[in-house]
């Protein structure tokens, strides 16, 4: 009976580009029709329980299935999958939707507030479970010089992914307005590539904190090496535990980690941090449209407490605080390309990765890369990128200091 549904909905998403399933006991059936852009792609089903577990929860049944190879792609592969199935139901395209109902809207905060609480005491698991998985994997996957694990920023001249995340650290510090002595903090340092470029490039000092252990070790040995450890420093602790005041602020790739009900103290930390002529940058994935909840795959394997916020939530709490949002800027594909960017070294480095992990492993990661990138390319997700201040006159009052800065930054440094 499952099978018969699943086939059902199959013909009603599928309509463009080619599927073709073989079910369990060797029944095959196709759905839709050749067309530029979208892809051809056959898979099986090993058993009678993967259409069930698709239509009990279409995300995570489809990729617990392909994690367990009970799922088994005969042609194309797991990125193009999930992208004919994601294109076919591009998100703005399905224009003006009713407003859900009260009920609908109370029971999606709800689910929000509860798989992402965050509380002092839960964040620093819930980043080990993603951050502290190993080093390795992420010096195979991500840019070498600069290890960012975020949207790079990509344009018609940029060839390479090395190009894209310096761009990217380029564009934010423009936006920050740098000047030199300054003391910034950088909440969510990553591997400290943004504190070494910021230090680097604009002889500032920089706090950069996490709460990843094993980020923290990588990130002090980068400085080193680069020669600014005497205006670059590390420190494993919350945010909601920091006091003084910083010139600057910078977070990338961090927010999405907050949880909705962290959002009041997660502005009103940051405003109190921000002295009074201070300037922030928040660098974020975003949902387009409404707020809305992680799924269940994320939530268990991937980002657990993670929340994507979309940029109203984000603005009303920022607001309560009296932070100033001078600027905001969506990038709309930039972390597509970079995902396929991060989907090809993968690939490339399958064994390498298998030996670290496991073969369910590398399943698992690759599906994530692959939503993650049909997402940006036809689901409702973005980047915002929000320049907050304290005062209406810390800034110049149009846009043209951004461009002059990244302009003035020597390509050859």
């Amino acid at each position: 009976m499952s099978a018969r549904i699943f086939d059902r909905i199959l013909k009603r998403i599928v309509l463009h580009g080619r599927l073709e399933v073989t079910h369990h006991d060797g029944r095959q059936i196709s759905f839709g029709t050749p067309a530029d852009g979208f892809g051809h792609v056959a898979i099986r089903l090993a058993d009678a329980k993967v259409t069930r577990d698709i239509l009990i929860d279409p995300r995570l049944g489809i990729a617990e299935a392909f994690m367990d190879d009970r799922l088994q792609i005969a042609r194309g592969d797991v990125m193009e999958l999930v992208e004919l199935i994601r294109a076919n139901q591009p998100w703005d395209r399905k224009g003006v939707l009713p407003l859900p109902s009260l009920r609908k809207r109370i029971q999606n905060r709800i689910s929000a507030a509860a798989s992402s609480f965050n509380k002092a005491s839960s964040s620093k698991r819930n980043v080990a479970s993603h951050y502290d998985i190993g080093n390795p994997l992420y010096q195979l996957m991500l840019d070498e010089e600069h290890m960012q694990y975020s949207c790079a920023y990509w344009s018609d001249e940029t060839h390479s992914l090395a190009e894209a995340q310096r761009a990217k650290l380029a564009h934010i510090a423009a936006k920050l307005a740098l000047s030199p002595g300054q003391n910034v903090l950088d909440i969510g340092c990553g591997w400290g590539g943004m504190a070494i470029f910021l230090a680097r490039h604009y002889d500032v000092n920089v706090l950069g904190i996490t709460l990843s252990e094993e980020q923290l070790a990588l990130a002090v040995e980068r400085a080193k090496a680069a020669g600014v450890s005497d205006r670059v420093r590390f420190e494993l602790i919350d945010y909601r535990a920091l006091s003084g005041r910083f010139d600057r602020i910078v977070s990338v790739g961090m927010f999405e980690h907050v949880g909705t009900p962290q959002f009041p103290v997660f502005f009103r930390t940051c405003a109190n941090l921000l002295s009074d002529d201070g300037v922030m940058l928040l660098h974020t994935i975003g949902r387009m449209g409404s707020p809305g909840k992680t799924d269940a795959f994320t939530r268990k394997y991937i980002f657990p407490g993670g929340y994507i916020p979309a940029l109203s939530e984000t603005l009303a709490e920022s607001e309560k605080v009296r932070l100033i949002a001078t600027d905001i800027e969506t990038l709309r594909l930039h972390y597509a390309k970079t995902l396929r960017e991060w989907y090809a070294r993968c690939l490339a480095h399958r064994d390498e990765i298998i030996a670290m992990y496991d073969e369910r492993f590398f399943r698992m990661w690759t599906f994530y890369l692959s939503g993650a990138t049909a997402a940006f390319e036809s689901g409702s997700m973005c980047n915002y990128q929000i320049q907050f201040s304290r005062s209406r006159h810390a800034l110049p009052i149009t846009r043209d200091y951004i461009a002059d800065a990244e302009n003035a930054l020597d390509p050859a440094r």
